[in-house]
């Protein structure tokens, strides 16, 4: 994985973990028309190697982005604050989808974002009829930015 850009490969990890911002993923759809869209991911180490990583998406195994994925697996993405100072990291790469029949990652995305399991909305998601993919992303190129030095009196960051 190349990386560039004012942050470090350590503090683009640190910023992937800590901040619970959804990821904008963008792919192609079969007919080559670009897609984008937001999910909520988590950031592992790679099983691969040890100074890789990965993100980790989860979703319904219908959902129109695992057919595109499936056809298309090259991947664009972004994770960035919304407010100033701006800090973030984008990059490219590709994209695999895997069964997840026990909604392992889609659990780790609960706790993530929403702090636990106990709300309608996971209820709905982890329902035993609902077939879960994992959509990993392994990450070609990166690069990390804050703009913090710049921006920092024009607000507070997310």
């Amino acid at each position: 994985m190349h990386v560039s850009g004012s942050l470090s490969r350590a503090q683009i990890a640190d910023f992937l973990t800590d901040d619970p911002i959804p990821i904008r993923l963008g792919c192609r759809t079969p007919a080559g028309e670009l897609w984008m869209l937001s999910m909520w991911y988590r950031h592992r180490e790679s099983d691969d190697t040890d100074d890789e990583w990965v993100l980790e998406c989860a979703t319904n195994a219908d959902a129109k982005v695992v057919t595109y994925l499936r056809e298309s697996p090259d991947v664009a993405f972004e994770v960035s604050t919304n407010r100033p100072p701006y800090r973030g990291v984008r990059g490219r790469g590709t994209a695999t989808i895997d069964p997840d029949p026990d909604k392992t990652v889609l659990r780790a995305l609960l706790e993530r974002y929403l702090g636990g399991t106990d709300s309608e909305l996971a209820t709905n998601l982890l329902k035993e009829d609902r077939t879960e993919v994992t959509i990993t992303i392994s990450p070609s190129t990166v690069y990390g930015w804050n703009f913090a030095d710049r921006m920092g009196d024009t607000g507070r960051s997310e």
